[in-house]
């Protein structure tokens, strides 16, 4: 027997908060959630389409890739959010993903949530280009 103690686990570096693309890739994964349920909302759709459409509809500011998007996917259908069914086009199998009534219900409390941080958001915008103007140093 070793009397050395265990080897420290080697701490994570903090995130840098001064780095855009920190809070922009932790929005988008939280968007592509959210647009994720949205895209099913509209109609039940395999993989490939559901990327595509979230693409589509935030104008490219979410794109998941299938390492994210199949995940989310799995994840849903445990939850009970989303159903699948395989389906076999032009000889390859695909599976389609139907949003369920409690996928409905997350997206409508979802959806709620965006809504409420966004006019935070906006309210907290408006605040700060107040107070900039207030002392004179507005950037605009």
């Amino acid at each position: 027997m070793s009397s050395e103690p265990a080897p420290r686990p080697v701490p994570r570096p903090s995130p840098d908060f001064t780095d855009r693309a920190y809070w922009a890739g932790t929005i988008k994964m939280a968007l592509s959630r959210f647009f994720v349920l949205q895209v099913l909302h509209d109609g039940p759709a395999h993989g490939y389409d559901i990327s595509r459409a979230v693409e589509r509809t935030t104008n490219g500011c979410c794109s998941p890739s299938e390492g994210a998007l199949y995940p989310t996917l799995r994840e849903f259908e445990q939850g009970g959010y989303v159903t699948s069914e395989a389906e076999v086009v032009s000889g390859r199998e695909r599976k389609v993903y139907t949003l369920t009534d409690k996928g409905r219900e997350a997206f409508k409390v979802g959806l709620d949530a965006w809504m409420d941080a966004t006019a935070a958001l906006t309210e907290t915008g408006r605040a700060a280009t107040v107070r900039a103007e207030a002392q004179g140093s507005c950037r605009c």
